[in-house]
This record gives C-alpha cells, sequence and structure tokens, in this order.
C-alpha cells in the first residue's frame, strides 16, 4: 500500500479559492488529509470547498482576508474548533504588482506587503500554538523573486523577500520544538494571480505579463509541494529557469539582471507610457 504520510493531518491554506492554493488543497487532500481552505472571495473558497466535499474529501471553508489580523485570528479559531487542531498551515493567500518605482503609489507598496508578508504572519502567529502541540509544519508560498529580482516588480520581490527573512528565522526557532518550515519558490505559474496584478496607482494593470521560460501549473506546484514536504525540504525552488534563475544571481549577479533586465524591459516600458 502507498505510504500517505499526511493521511488524517488538518491542511490549512490560505489563498485556497483558486490557482495554486486549490490545487494544494486537492492535492493533500486525495492523499487522505482534511482541508481547512481560507480565501477573501467567499463565492470561490465556498465553490472549492464543494469540489472537496463532492470528491469525498473533509473540507471546510471560512472567509478570510489575511490582511486583518483580527479575522486571521477569528478564522484560525473556527479551524481549530472545527478540526480539533492545525497540523499543517500553508500561507499560500499573495498578490502581485507590476510597475516602475518611479510612477508607483506608496499605497500599493503597502497593499502587497500586508498581503503577502503580514498576511502569512498574522495566520502563523494565530496558528502556531496548535502546530507546536501537533509537531506539525508551516509551508510559505514565495517565488524565485524571492531570491533573485525581478524587473518592475520592487514591491512583489521585497514582499517575498521579507517573507524568506521571517521564516527562514523562523525554522531555527522552531527546530527544537519540533515544526518544520518551509519555503517553496516557483517560477512563472499560470494563474489569475497575474490576471489581478496592481499597477503603480493601485488599479488593475491591464499590461500584459512577461515571462522567462515555459510557465507552470498550479497542479505541478502542488504536486512538487507535497512531496516536498514529505522529505521536510527547507527549501523547494522550482521549474528549470527558477534553479538557474536562482543560481545565476547567487554567483554571476551582474550577468543575471543584464537577462533579466533584456527579457522584461518591454514590459516596463509598456508600463511607463
Amino acid at each position: 500500500m502507498k505510504k500517505q504520510p499526511f493521511k488524517n493531518k488538518v491542511v490549512v491554506v490560505t489563498g485556497a479559492g483558486s490557482g495554486i492554493g486549490a490545487a494544494i488543497c486537492q492535492r493533500f487532500g486525495s492523499a487522505g488529509s482534511r482541508i481547512g481552505l481560507l480565501d477573501a472571495d467567499e463565492k470561490e473558497v465556498k465553490a472549492r470547498e464543494g469540489e472537496l466535499i463532492d470528491a469525498g474529501i473533509d473540507a471546510f471553508a471560512v472567509t478570510c482576508d489575511v490582511t486583518d489580523e483580527r479575522r486571521c485570528i477569528d478564522s484560525i479559531k473556527k479551524m481549530r474548533d472545527h478540526f480539533g487542531g492545525i497540523d499543517v498551515l500553508v500561507n499560500n493567500a499573495g498578490i502581485t504588482q507590476r510597475s516602475p518605482f518611479v510612477s508607483t503609489e506608496m499605497s500599493v507598496y503597502r497593499r502587497v506587503m500586508d498581503v503577502n508578508f503580514f498576511g502569512s504572519v498574522h495566520c502563523t502567529k494565530a496558528a502556531i500554538e496548535s502546530i507546536i502541540e501537533r509537531n506539525g509544519m508551516v509551508i510559505v508560498t514565495s517565488s524565485i523573486s524571492g531570491l533573485a529580482p525581478t524587473l518592475g516588480r520592487t514591491g512583489y520581490c521585497a514582499s517575498k523577500h521579507a517573507l524568506h527573512g521571517f521564516f527562514a528565522t523562523l525554522r531555527t526557532e522552531l527546530f527544537d520544538v519540533g515544526v518544520h518550515v518551509m519555503l517553496v519558490c516557483p517560477g512563472f505559474i499560470k494563474t489569475n494571480l497575474q490576471s489581478r496584478a496592481l499597477d503603480g496607482d493601485g488599479s488593475i494593470t491591464a499590461h500584459p505579463q512577461s515571462h522567462v521560460g515555459k510557465q507552470g501549473t498550479p497542479e505541478s506546484v502542488a504536486e512538487a509541494v507535497y512531496r516536498a514536504a514529505i522529505k521536510r525540504k527547507p527549501l523547494l525552488v522550482l521549474s528549470p529557469i527558477g534553479k538557474l534563475s536562482y543560481l545565476m544571481y547567487r554567483f554571476a549577479p551582474k550577468r543575471y539582471e543584464r537577462i533579466m533586465a533584456k527579457k522584461l524591459r518591454d514590459e516596463l516600458l509598456r508600463n511607463e507610457r
């Protein structure tokens, strides 16, 4: 019989209504996990809950805006009350921004940090006691942009770098109590995240996304996350382009910056017009 180490474990996922979050819910659910879904979009998260239940998966959805600390505390409490505790928290909720720094309003940076960084901290703070009690795990969806710069995404890169600083340090604090922390760095993935990217004025950008290499799928990310969680990896860097970017920026940063600027310059110029 195939080993299923997450069978009957409670896995709570933020940003679970679509994209990578929904795929992670499906993957862990298919392995026997009990799934808690958190998302700000009530319609989407309830639809995903219904799909999981129809597939025979124990699922429970709560609408939650991760930028609201009180809502995070209340939502995590509902998860603990419903399931009896939390084994794995997947901080996946996120937002992106595509605009040059010179034309980006400060409110956009605050919004991106509120969702990507503080949203993850809020939920982790609310869930950490239960995770410690169960010797569980925190998984964080970061990005290649958390390891290397990406042109025209200063706010997005800053929020992802902040995640690495916070959660890598948290891993060292929690090591002795048996809690693991894993950072996941996808490359360019085909999700609706990009269709909701913020422009410099805070509106949804009308400019199409440029990307490097072939776009991955949420399902491929979810499969890789599941397998890496079994092995308790500290860092998961995905896709050949992602791994190449990570290594090139570490060992040849100037060359990486030239290549990145050339690949994404047209997108930046469109945003400036």
